[in-house]
């Protein structure tokens, strides 16, 4: 048997990362005033990366190619090319913590998934379009989901409190 590729061995690490956080899941204290226990819903979140791990690991070990080595060592610039969009991402979402308090999550959520599709995709003026309208109907429904249909009080921002209203 041959090495493990590089995403086999992600994919081994991300199952036994499901395995010990399921495990701790059932010693999360139950509480009283929940409709839905604490545990229900790592679990399902667990469950779901449990799956696609299972399926990332399948795929892993049938793929034969032989573009997953290192590549060679190459200068800074090269490097920062390669993970540019990984870097982007980590940049937005970066900013998007930064900002939660203020904007809240509706419109901050709203802003760092434009600018991630923004700076990831197209840049035209259809691009754009689309984008806004990514970003507006993932959050918004996310949003209303968890506001109206799980009750759970997502950070509103500055703008959204009620402190600036006058009286």
């Amino acid at each position: 048997m041959g090495r493990l590729s590089k995403d086999a061995l992600v994919a081994i690490f991300l199952l036994l990362f499901c395995g010990v956080f399921l495990t701790a899941s059932f010693h999360i204290r139950e509480t009283n005033y929940a409709s839905l226990g604490a545990e229900v819903w790592p679990r399902i979140v667990l469950t779901v990366l449990t799956l696609l791990s299972m399926g990332y690991l399948a795929q892993s070990l049938r793929h034969h190619g032989g573009d997953d080595e290192l590549p060679p060592r190459g200068a800074l610039r090269s490097w920062l090319h390669r993970y540019q969009n990984a870097f982007w991402c980590f940049f937005w979402f970066g900013l998007f913590l930064l900002g939660l308090p203020y904007l809240g999550m509706l419109i901050g959520g709203c802003l760092f998934v434009y600018a991630t599709l923004t700076s990831l995709g197209r840049r035209d003026w259809r691009g754009h379009g689309l984008h806004a309208l990514i970003a507006v109907l993932s959050v918004g429904g996310m949003w209303a989901l968890f506001t109206y249909g799980l009750n759970v009080f997502l950070p509103a921002g500055e703008i959204f409190s009620m402190n600036w209203v006058p009286g």
